[in-house]
């Protein structure tokens, strides 16, 4: 299993009211609702989250990571979305790319992408990260133009100077290029804290996840 970052490093990086006049045809309206109420559940958007492992909450239970917890918040609003997570542990952006197509196969409303993390732990280019993120963006696009994006920020290690500088400038100028909301650092609180990281000291634990549904909430709310 490949991991995100090692231990020391910091990672940078979703009616109307009216008064209603009893009648005697009131039961005959709540049958009505309720025949309604399957077509109401069809018509749910997708909100798909597109990363690595921390978007599969990696040795997690699934509805321990947050984008679960993403879900319960958009169930307790009564909000028409469902949350789809397509993380997965060691993605880099050429992976994903590779990745992409088959995930699309899925109609996609609202595109979370988290990813670069493993781009910056093996110290890849940043033009081909760069390149391979804007790829990703491109291919949701072109299948689903009115989809809403979301780009989550990253940070690289800061004993690697100005590329960790230059890296943690990919995310804002990708968003603001696409037009897309930006969650300037998903583990904002989370990373580097022994209490809220799994015994490798890399990946969120169950805290730290309710940590990162808080942060990530915060901008896809507005979007929804």
């Amino acid at each position: 299993m490949r991991h995100l970052f090692p231990a020391i490093f910091l990672l940078g990086m979703l009616a109307s009211c009216g008064n209603e006049t009893p009648s005697d045809d009131a039961p005959n309206a709540a049958k009505k609702t309720a025949a309604e109420a399957p077509v109401a559940v069809g018509v749910k958007k997708n909100i798909l989250f597109f990363g690595n492992s921390l978007t599969a909450a990696y040795q997690l239970s699934p509805e321990q990571g947050f984008t679960a917890l993403i879900q319960q918040k958009i169930d307790t609003l009564g909000l028409p979305y469902s949350c789809i997570n397509a993380g997965l542990s060691g993605e880099t952006t050429a992976d994903g790319v590779s990745r992409i197509d088959w995930v699309l196969q899925q109609p996609v409303d609202v595109f979370v992408l988290e990813l670069g993390g493993n781009d910056a732990l093996r110290g890849l280019p940043l033009a081909e990260t760069r390149k391979n993120l804007q790829l990703i963006i491109d291919k949701v696009k072109a299948k689903y133009p009115d989809c809403k994006i979301v780009v989550t920020g990253m940070m690289a290690p800061p004993n690697l100077g100005d590329y960790a500088e230059d890296f943690r400038k990919i995310f804002p100028a990708l968003a603001k290029k696409n037009d897309a909301a930006l969650i300037p650092f998903l583990l904002e609180g989370v990373g580097g804290d022994p209490s809220l990281n799994l015994g490798d000291g890399i990946h969120p634990n169950v805290e730290g996840h309710k940590i990162l549904a808080e942060t990530v909430w915060k901008t896809l709310r507005p979007v929804l």
